[in-house]
């Protein structure tokens, strides 16, 4: 019996030293995520996106550079990035952004720059673009994972755009048909979220990300060291 106890363990100890031998050095993280969401103003899309960013780890909001003025609160390179039209003009012609768009009058646009040294560093990358950012980016990284947001109802939206107390009704009629062309880009999108319940709406979020840092795409390479470890 001891025989057999002594060659047991002489096995595992060979299986133990071959495996940390055959393990590789780490090897560069995959390039990371890009999830994209997408939602008409006043959906509540800035609150949740905070709220991803603040709770997942590895996981960075994407900062655009935009020609609007930032609002009470927001700070330069961390909710946006503020230029004025002139140099958004230079960005444009020299190629830099990875989309832009025009909306209300204003410029937004996702440095390339920027977004492949996040990738590269193996971040995950949150974007907050409307259907048609989504859909330029999507033709140039079909990869990207894309959620709409969706608001309750119109007449939900409708009230929570009148209580921001920012725009006139002009504006509002303005962005309540913007709304309906956002909403009606539903079917090009990977995932719909109704955000009726903030904390439900949340969880479905949180499980987009984590679902597709679970794809064998992403994970192929731990398995495969595993995997090494049994040579």
């Amino acid at each position: 019996m001891d025989t057999v106890r002594a060659t047991r363990t002489l096995l595992w100890a060979g299986l133990i030293a071959s495996a940390t031998l055959a393990q590789d050095p780490d090897p560069a993280p995959p390039p990371g995520h890009l999830f994209v969401l997408s939602a008409p103003s006043g959906t509540g899309k800035s609150t949740l996106a905070r709220r991803l960013v603040r709770e997942l780890p590895d996981l960075v909001f994407a900062v655009s550079h935009t020609t609007r003025a930032p609002r009470p609160g927001e700070r330069d390179g961390v909710d946006y990035v503020f230029v004025d039209d002139l140099r958004c003009d230079a960005m444009l012609a020299g190629g830099q952004f990875l989309e832009w768009v025009e909306l209300f009058g204003h410029r937004y646009g996702l440095s390339r720059e920027w977004l492949d040294r996040q990738r590269a560093a193996g971040k995950d990358l949150l974007l907050d673009l409307d259907s048609n950012g989504a859909r330029k980016l999507r033709q140039a990284l079909p990869e990207s994972v894309t959620v709409l947001l969706l608001p309750p109802s119109a007449r939900e939206l409708a009230r929570r755009l009148r209580g921001r107390g920012t725009e006139t009704g002009a504006q509002l009629a303005l962005r309540l048909d913007r709304a309906r062309q956002e909403l009606s880009c539903y079917p090009e999108y990977d995932y719909l979220v109704v955000n009726d319940d903030v904390n439900l709406a949340f969880r479905e979020l949180e499980a987009v990300v984590l679902a597709a840092r679970a794809r064998q795409a992403r994970r192929g390479p731990v398995a495969r060291r595993i995997l090494a470890g049994f040579q």
